[in-house]
């Protein structure tokens, strides 16, 4: 053996290249020509996998996929993942998977798009479909021409006026599919008399309609407004004396509207705005009985007996008045905070009952009007009443009127 066998044997059976490439059998390592010959070795490549050519073959003759294709030979979009393509959201074959799961063998999905995609449609600005859109198809209306039902209406009812439920949602009660669950479920009153049976019409102008006890309006060219006044506000839509007035605040509304009650330059505080002339009348009228909470500071500390007499009642040049409810907030260095309810209309009223007990007013801020709260409305600002404090202000119109009818 040459020295240099000795040497390559050495460093560990090192083969050189010209053997390699005259078939490397010697040293069991095979070239990278070698590793195509995949029939020699029995390694086979990604074209030789077994059943490629047959799957392949097989796709190309199932007739199902060219029926696939539009006439034009562009892929079909009814069909997907096998199914023909109805609507929804999810298919058969993905029904029993949960929602936003990862196929078996997959890696979790960060979003949970579902196989099937949603019908496409125009939505609002919450993602809701609108009515007419495949998710929400429009509901035949009442046939008035004929005076007979739908299929989904009770028939015999009469074919005058506007659907109950879109009346309901009109007013901004509930959505109009909502409002026809209020109905069957016996949650909605006409005039006082619980209505079940979809179909029913009504006469926005004249008919009550109330839900769940609450009633709502159903006039939707009626408007209310409330303002915090600030102090120097005149309680008029103009005033002859060319002082600051109340059109300041109303300008901005398309509706006429104008003021319930009146509070006096030096007050600020709630003042309902609105063009309802009926519930304005019960709500500024004493006989209603709608009472109003001022928050009063005052000089001088005041004591329990002061309060015991404003409840008790005190006697003014027209006549005596007592306070529905007095409560103390504070007193102290001269001065207190002193809460008065009470539904009297007289101009002045709290101040001048105050001032008959010893203590003039330095600051008087009107805090609440019947059901309405000021809460944390700046000064200077308007803001429309919600659906709630709407519902809670008609029913003591309502009630109000209700008495007021009775009495006479």
């Amino acid at each position: 053996m040459s020295r240099n066998d000795r040497q390559q044997g050495d460093r560990g059976g090192f083969v050189r290249r010209e053997d390699e490439r005259r078939g490397g059998d010697r040293g069991g390592f095979r070239g990278r020509d070698d590793r195509r010959g995949a029939d020699r070795d029995g390694v086979r490549g990604r074209d030789d996998r077994p059943g490629a050519s047959r799957r392949d073959d097989d796709r190309r003759r199932d007739p199902a996929r060219e029926d696939r294709r539009t006439p034009d030979g562009r892929p079909s979009t009814v069909w997907h993942n096998g199914r023909r393509y109805v609507g929804g959201t999810t298919t058969a074959r993905n029904a029993d998977r949960p929602r936003g799961a990862a196929p078996r063998g997959a890696s979790p999905r960060r979003t949970d798009r579902t196989t099937t995609p949603r019908p496409e449609g125009t939505r609002d600005e919450h993602g809701q479909p609108l009515e007419g859109t495949p998710e929400r198809p429009l509901i035949p209306d009442w046939d008035a021409a004929d005076g007979t039902a739908t299929t989904w209406a009770e028939p015999g009812l009469p074919a005058g006026g506007e659907r109950l439920q879109k009346v309901i949602a009109a007013a901004g009660v509930a959505s109009r599919r909502v409002a026809e669950n209020l109905i069957v479920e016996g949650r909605v009153t006409v005039n006082g008399v619980v209505v079940e049976e979809l179909g029913r019409r009504v006469d926005p102008d004249a008919d009550e309609v109330a839900v769940d006890g609450v009633p709502v309006q159903t006039d939707t060219s009626k408007r209310y407004v409330v303002l915090n006044k600030p102090v120097g506000i005149v309680s008029s839509l103009q005033d002859e004396r060319g002082r600051r007035d109340l059109s300041e605040f109303v300008d901005r509304y398309e509706e006429r509207l104008f003021n319930v009650g009146r509070l006096d330059a030096e007050t600020s505080g709630l003042i309902v705005l609105t063009n309802d002339g009926d519930l304005a009348h019960v709500l500024a009228h004493p006989s209603f009985g709608v009472s109003k909470t001022y928050i009063a500071k005052v000089h001088g500390n005041v004591n329990p007996a002061t309060v015991q007499r404003l409840l008790d009642g005190v006697e003014l040049e027209d006549g005596p008045i007592a306070a529905d409810k007095v409560r103390l907030l504070e007193s102290s260095r001269g001065e207190s905070l002193v809460e008065v309810t009470l539904h009297s209309g007289r101009n002045r009223i709290v101040r001048r009952m105050l001032d008959e007990v010893g203590h003039p007013v330095l600051e008087l801020v009107r805090r609440s009007f019947g059901p309405l709260q000021l809460g944390s409305l700046p000064i200077g600002r308007t803001r429309e009443l919600t659906t709630v404090e709407l519902g809670k202000l008609l029913a003591v119109a309502r009630g109000g009127r209700t008495s007021g009818d009775a009495d006479s």
